[in-house]
C-alpha cells in the first residue's frame, strides 16, 4: 500500500513511527517473514477504561498480589474459555474494559442469549473445544516456521466453522449477527488441507509422510517404488535361492554397502558366475548382481524424490494458506469472541450471576454483591453485601471496622464488579445498576520500592497523589487505610484531607476503608459522605466478625482484640488496653472533631460552585438583582458580608 490513509492513521505520527520501529525489528529478527501482519489498527484510548498497573495489581485482576501467580486471581476465577485464543481475548477484555454503553450491552445480551440456551451453549463449547490456536498457527506459517501439524490443525479447525455457524445463527442477539459475518469456513482451503495433509503426519517435513496418499499420482508412484521394494526383495531372494540351490541365501541392506546377497562359506562353491564379491565376513561372503544394483539405484532415488516432492507440495499448500491469512485471522477473532461469550455465559449459569444495568449517571446500586474469587474459594460461606452510591448522596462511603472483618474485601469487591460489568461480563449479585466509570483507581496494600529509594509510606503517598490528580467525577476510587504508614496524627490528617477532597472537589465515587473512625465526623456536614461499618458482635473479651456491611460509623478499631486472636501474650494485650485508654482521653481533649467537620463544610462551600447548592437560591436571586458597577467599595464589602452570613451562618 502506497499510503497510510487507508488505515486512517496518517496524522498519528508518533504512533506510526513506533509501529514502523516494531515492524523493522520484526523484519530483521524474523528474516523478513511477516506474512501474518496484514493490517494496522488504531486503538482509540477513549473507547476503553484506563486501568493503571497499580490498580490491576491491587485488585489482583491478572495475577495475585503476593505470589504473582494466575491461580487465585480474578481472571483465573472467571476464565471458562475452551481455546487459547479465547483465553487471551478474555484477559484483554478485563485489562481494558469498555466505557461506551452500547458495546457493553451487546456483550451482556450475547451472554444472556447463550445462558438461556443451555443445549446450544454446550454444543457450541464442544465445537470450540476442537478448534486449535489459529492465531498462533497463522503467525508461525506467516513467519515461514509452520510445520505439517500446524496445517493439519488448521484444516481440522476449519471443519468446525460451519457447524459453529449453525449454532450462532440460532441465537438472536445482535452481536451474533456481526460475528456470523466474520466466520468464514473457507471451504476450498478446508478441502485442500483435508486432501493434502496426512492424518498422522510427522511433526517435521524431513521425517516424511506429510502428504496424504492419493493427493498426487506421481508421489504415489514414487512411494510405491520406495516402499514396494521390500516385496521385490522377498521375491528376488526366493528366485535366487531356487536358482543357486542355496537354501540359506539371504538378501539384506546396510547404509554402508547398500543391498547385498549373503552366502555362507560352506556354500561358496555354488555361487553363480554373475555374482560379484562385495564383502568378506568371518562366516560368509556378500555379493551383488546387476539386477540387485539396478533395484538399489531405483529405490534410493525414489526415496530422495519422495522427500523432495513432499517438500514442494507442502510449500504449495502453505502458500495457499498464506493467501487466506486475512480471512483466517478474521475467523479466528470471531471464534475467540464467541469463546469468551460462551465462557462467561457458562460462568453466569454456574455461579448465578445477574445481568447488570448500565447507565451514564455516576451511581452504583448493587444488591447482594459477592466477591467473584472468594465466593468460589469459601464454598458457600461468603457473606453478600449491598452497595448504594448516588449521584448527589453517598458518593463517598467511609468504611470503618476492625482488621479481618472484611473492609478490604468489600471495597475490592465493588471495584471488581464494576470492572467485570464494563468488560462485558455479568456480575455476582442479585441485582446491579452500574454507572459507567471512565477510570478505576485502587490504593491498597503496603509495599516498598527500595531499589528506587521509596519507602512503604512514600509508595502509598505517590499512588494517592496520582489518584487525586487523575480521578474525575465519573471515576470509581477505592482507598484502603490511607495514612497508616506514618504517625497517628499525620496519618489521620492525611486520611481526613483525602476524604474531604474526594467529597468536595473531585466528587468521584469513592470507597474509603480506614481505621481512623474519627473521619466519620465528616458525614455530619458533607451530604455526599456516608458512613458504613463492618458488623461485629462482642461477648465479654471476645469478638465475632459478621462480615456484613451496615450503615453507620464505629467508634472502635478493635485492634487489641485482633491482637489477642493472633496470639499476642495476654500481658501485652492488657497493657495495650491501659495505654489506649490514656491516649484516647488525651486525643479527645486535644482535637475538636466537630470544629474540623465545620471547617470541612466551609471548604466545601468555598470550593464548590455556589450555584450548585439549592439552599443558595435566595443568594442567587440577590446576586441577579445587584449591579456591582453601581456599588461603592464599602457597599460591596457590606453586601459580601451579608451573603456570607446567609450562606454560612455557623461561621459568623
Amino acid at each position: 500500500m502506497a499510503s497510510l490513509e487507508g488505515f486512517g492513521i496518517q496524522t498519528l505520527t508518533p504512533g506510526v513511527a513506533a509501529a514502523g520501529a516494531v515492524l523493522s525489528y520484526l523484519s530483521e529478527t524474523q528474516r523478513g517473514a511477516l506474512g501474518h501482519i496484514t493490517s494496522l489498527q488504531c486503538v482509540q484510548r477513549g473507547a476503553h477504561m484506563v486501568v493503571d498497573q497499580n490498580t490491576l495489581r491491587s485488585l489482583e485482576v491478572l495475577r495475585t498480589l503476593r505470589s504473582g501467580q494466575v491461580e487465585g486471581s480474578l481472571i483465573a476465577a472467571v476464565d471458562q474459555t475452551c481455546t487459547p485464543m479465547g483465553g487471551r481475548l478474555l484477559r484483554q477484555w478485563f485489562a481494558y474494559p469498555l466505557v461506551a454503553i452500547d458495546p457493553i450491552v451487546a456483550r451482556h445480551q450475547g451472554i444472556g442469549a447463550l445462558k438461556e440456551s443451555t443445549r446450544g451453549r454446550r454444543q457450541l463449547r464442544d465445537l470450540l473445544g476442537q478448534v486449535a490456536d489459529l492465531q498462533r498457527i497463522i503467525a508461525r506459517l506467516g513467519c515461514g516456521r509452520g510445520g505439517p501439524r500446524d496445517l493439519l490443525a488448521l484444516g481440522g479447525s476449519l471443519m468446525q466453522v460451519e457447524p459453529i455457524r449453525e449454532q450462532v445463527d440460532a441465537l438472536s442477539a445482535l452481536i451474533f449477527a456481526e460475528l456470523l459475518e466474520q466466520l468464514d469456513p473457507l471451504p476450498e482451503l478446508r478441502d485442500l488441507l483435508g486432501r493434502a495433509i496426512a492424518e498422522n503426519c510427522a511433526p517435521t517435513l524431513r521425517d516424511g509422510g506429510v502428504i496424504r496418499d492419493g493427493y498426487n499420482e506421481q508421489l504415489d508412484r514414487l512411494r510405491d517404488i520406495a516402499t514396494g521394494g521390500q516385496n521385490w526383495l522377498v521375491d528376488f531372494q526366493k528366485r535366487e535361492a531356487g536358482r543357486t540351490g542355496i537354501a540359506t541365501l539371504r538378501v539384506g541392506f546396510n547404509k554402508v554397502f547398500g543391498y547385498y546377497i549373503e552366502i555362507t562359506h560352506a556354500n561358496t562353491d555354488k555361487v553363480p558366475a554373475d555374482y560379484v564379491r562385495k564383502q568378506t565376513l568371518k562366516g560368509a561372503e556378500r555379493y551383488i548382481t546387476d539386477e540387485l544394483k539396478r533395484h538399489e539405484t531405483e529405490v534410493l532415488g525414489a526415496e530422495e524424490k519422495v522427500k523432495a516432492m513432499e517438500a514442494a507440495l507442502f510449500e504449495e499448500v502453505r502458500r495457499a494458506v498464506a493467501d487466506k491469512i486475512a480471512s483466517i485471522q478474521k475467523t479466528a477473532g470471531a471464534l475467540a469472541t464467541l469463546d469468551c461469550l460462551a465462557g462467561l455465559a457458562e460462568l453466569a449459569a454456574k455461579r448465578k450471576y445477574c445481568r447488570p444495568e448500565m447507565v451514564d449517571e455516576p451511581i452504583l446500586e448493587i444488591e447482594d454483591g459477592r466477591h467473584p474469587v472468594l465466593e468460589q474459594t469459601l464454598a458457600g460461606q461468603f457473606v453478600p453485601n449491598d452497595t448504594v452510591m448516588g449521584e448527589k448522596q453517598s458518593r463517598v462511603l467511609v468504611i470503618t471496622g476492625p482488621n479481618m472483618a472484611g473492609k478490604s474485601t468489600y471495597i475490592r469487591q465493588v471495584a471488581l464488579l464494576c470492572m467485570m460489568a464494563q468488560a462485558g461480563s455479568w456480575v455476582p449479585a442479585a441485582r446491579a445498576k452500574i454507572g459507567v466509570a471512565d477510570r478505576i483507581f485502587a490504593r491498597v496494600g503496603a509495599a516498598d520500592e527500595l531499589a528506587r529509594g521509596q519507602s512503604t509510606f512514600m509508595v502509598e503517598m505517590t499512588e494517592t497523589a496520582a489518584i487525586l490528580r487523575s480521578a474525575s467525577r465519573s471515576s470509581l476510587v477505592i482507598f484502603d487505610e490511607v495514612g497508616r504508614g506514618t504517625s497517628t496524627f499525620d496519618g489521620l490528617s492525611l486520611a481526613w484531607a483525602v476524604t474531604e477532597h474526594m467529597a468536595t472537589v473531585l466528587e468521584a465515587r469513592t470507597l474509603f476503608a480506614t481505621h481512623y473512625h474519627e473521619i466519620t465526623e465528616l458525614s455530619r456536614v458533607l451530604p455526599t459522605v456516608a458512613n458504613f461499618n463492618v458488623a461485629v458482635r462482642e461477648w465479654g473479651e471476645k469478638i465475632v466478625f459478621l462480615h456484613r456491611i451496615q450503615p453507620g460509623g464505629t467508634d472502635k478499631s478493635y485492634g487489641i482484640h485482633v491482637a489477642r486472636l493472633a496470639g499476642v501474650p495476654e500481658q501485652v494485650v492488657q497493657r495495650s488496653k491501659e495505654i489506649l485508654a490514656d491516649l484516647e482521653d488525651g486525643f479527645a481533649r486535644e482535637m475538636d472533631l466537630p470544629a474540623l467537620a465545620r471547617r470541612a463544610r466551609k471548604q466545601r462551600i468555598t470550593q464548590m460552585m455556589l450555584f450548585a447548592d439549592p439552599a443558595a437560591e435566595p443568594v442567587m436571586e440577590k446576586l441577579r438583582e445587584v449591579n456591582p458597577d453601581e456599588m461603592t467599595p464599602v457597599e460591596a464589602l457590606a453586601f459580601l458580608s451579608q451573603l456570607k452570613r446567609e450562606v454560612a451562618p455557623d461561621d459568623s
